[in-house]
């Protein structure tokens, strides 16, 4: 694999009129894997991707594509698919299929090629006469999508690549773009609302919120980072005695009294950062009766929304 960032994304920024939707951004895409690109509506995600594909221009700035500076001319090695799906309906599907990838420069012998394996593989076969306005929602997105990964692109952008699919095809399309992934070939850039996929796929992110990037980094470091010191404990006894025991020795941030057994209740505590984990749960272990304690794991969900807060709020 060569070494070296897929896209560098150096200090961009784009405004339309007094609305600054990319403000000074900056985070570089790795190669060969799948990056998350997410951030709430209106964070300016929808403005980068358009920049990428040429839709948009940038105001300050610059987008190396493969240690080149970005332009029009690479066009033919990114694969795109939009978050607005569009098939022109009166068309034959095989017909349009073929149409789409010799627009991408693919010979037509080879494009049908491709297209009858990806139209097997991803369930799609027996369509090939059927126009598209016979297609269903789902089968006309599984179509979209064979046709942005068909060239075999450099670089592959997913906006909501599983916004619509039944639980079987989200799974069948996540399972190709892993294999993709895994494979190395092609870096991948994935953008969703959907955390559980971002867990799943996603090997680095970035966090856009108002224009500016508020987080960037590998997935696990992330989640790492968001711990800040909470561990989850479940305990038998009262809340209040509980509240003394732990005292001035932890922040106790939430408990939750509606537990499924009878008498036990779960407690949200954040130790400082000068405290012995270890230590403080075999102490507290000795001062009331805990049934479980362990260190919290939060999801991406999680770290989204604890950076948004932040983002928003930052006195608070």
């Amino acid at each position: 694999m060569e070494k070296g960032a897929a896209l560098v994304i150096d200090q961009v920024s784009k405004s339309y009129g007094t609305q600054k939707a990319l403000d000074a951004v900056h985070f570089e895409v790795p190669r060969g894997k799948v990056f998350g690109l997410l951030g709430p509506n209106g964070a300016g995600k929808t403005t980068l991707l358009r920049m990428l594909n040429g839709i948009t221009s940038m105001d300050t700035g610059s987008i190396s594509f493969f240690g080149e500076s970005l332009s029009r001319g690479h066009l033919h090695r990114i694969g795109y698919l939009p978050e607005e799906r569009g098939l022109y309906k009166t068309m034959r599907v095989g017909e349009q299929a073929l149409y789409f990838a010799q627009l991408r420069g693919m010979k037509k012998d080879d494009a049908r090629t491709k297209l009858k394996h990806w139209f097997e593989k991803l369930e799609v076969d027996g369509w090939w006469n059927k126009e598209v306005s016979e297609v269903s929602k789902g089968m006309a997105q599984k179509i979209q999508f064979i046709l942005s990964i068909l060239h075999a692109p450099d670089l592959l952008i997913l906006d909501e690549p599983l916004s619509g699919f039944d639980p079987i095809n989200a799974q069948l399309v996540r399972s190709t773009i892993k294999e993709m992934s895994d494979q190395g070939d092609t870096s991948i850039i994935l953008s969703t609302h959907d955390m559980g996929s971002v867990e799943e796929m996603c090997d680095e992110v970035a966090l856009l919120h108002h224009g500016k990037l508020v987080l960037n980094g590998p997935v696990q470091a992330l989640r790492d980072n968001a711990r800040d010191g909470r561990i989850q404990v479940a305990f038998r006894g009262t809340v209040m005695q509980f509240t003394i025991a732990v005292g001035a020795s932890a922040e106790l941030l939430e408990v939750v009294t509606d537990s499924p057994r009878p008498g036990e209740h779960t407690a949200m505590l954040r130790l400082s950062p000068e405290t012995d984990s270890s230590q403080w749960i075999h102490w507290i272990s000795g001062e009331v009766q805990m049934t479980s304690c362990r260190e919290w794991q939060p999801s991406m969900r999680d770290v989204f929304m604890q950076a948004v807060d932040e983002t928003s709020n930052p006195a608070a």
